[in-house]
């Protein structure tokens, strides 16, 4: 019987500097798409796949970060005194039970294997998510959800795959594959940010990733890579070399990318007008934009 995926590793150490000066005082992870904090999305999509467990890589100035998850009694009390019972129920949707998060601290800044690799004793002997909460993903069933479901049959190690213009190849880990059977594709080979010209496809890797105990043995022995940084996508390339068990999975969903200021923006657009409340306003005003410009 294969082991159930029932941690999360969620690296929200960086500082957003892309995002200055409002990172300043506020976790990059906290600033709200419509009305939810991007970690909320994260979380929200690491229930939705059957995770209990959920670990926070994070650094000196997150503790808005961790207070976001804690109760808020007060606050809890205005809205019931009110009747504001809908309020009330989107509030207690964003608590977490005692014991269900806990918090690593990431004291230096080498990359996202060193971040992932911090989180070792709390992974212990199982398989495990990461998410990263900058990657987006708008989708009907959500993408870890759609990658635990196919790990079922595959077991090994699984990272979110998506089609991306050549020139933009350098950007990301691009797959270097061996087989394709429709949403799933076999990956011999992973390189990180490799120039337009030599990439081995224009298949990237995308921020949801299920990682076998081994990814993190491979972790203890890495150096840095790409940047200067200790990067995920070597530990992962090595247990190709090891044991021949990573897999791309093509996630059906659109992408965006929240740690770019246009992606946020765009982000908060599509969300926004698939919001029944919002739609017609906002699709309004975009159209009297456009007929601004025309």
């Amino acid at each position: 019987m294969r082991k159930k995926v029932t941690k999360a590793i969620f690296p929200v150490a960086g500082m957003g500097t892309r995002f200055l000066p409002a990172t300043k005082s506020v976790p990059k992870e906290i600033m709200t798409l419509v009305d939810r904090p991007l970690i909320q999305y994260a979380i929200d999509e690491a229930r939705a796949a059957g995770i209990k467990e959920f670990i926070f890589v994070t650094s000196r100035g997150k503790g808005a970060l961790e207070d976001y998850f804690d109760l808020a009694p007060q606050l809890e009390q205005e809205l019931r005194k009110k009747g504001k019972t809908e309020l009330l129920d989107i509030l207690k949707s964003t608590n977490m039970d005692s014991g269900a998060i806990a918090y690593i601290r990431q004291h230096k800044a080498l990359g996202l294997g060193h971040a992932v690799w911090c989180a070792r004793r709390l992974v212990g002997n199982e398989p495990f998510a990461v998410i990263l909460p900058d990657d987006v993903i708008a989708a009907e069933k959500p993408c870890l959800q759609q990658m635990v479901e196919a790990y079922q049959e595959t077991g090994g190690n699984m990272v979110a795959a998506m089609e991306v213009a050549p020139e933009r190849a350098s950007s990301y880990g691009v797959l270097d594959i061996s087989e394709e059977n429709g949403q799933l594709v076999k990956v011999k080979g992973m390189v990180e940010k490799p120039p337009a010209d030599q990439a081995p496809s224009n298949l990237a890797v995308i921020g949801r990733y299920i990682l076998s105990p081994s990814v993190l043995q491979n972790l203890n022995k890495m150096k840095s890579g790409a940047g200067g940084e200790i990067q995920l996508t070597d530990a992962i390339a090595l247990d190709i070399e090891n044991h021949n068990n990573v897999y791309g999975y093509r996630f059906r969903g659109q992408r965006f990318d929240c740690g770019s200021k246009s992606g946020f923006l765009q982000a908060t657009v599509s969300f926004g007008l698939a919001r029944e409340e919002l739609h017609d306003d906002l699709k309004a005003y975009l159209k009297s934009l456009m007929l601004d410009d025309a």
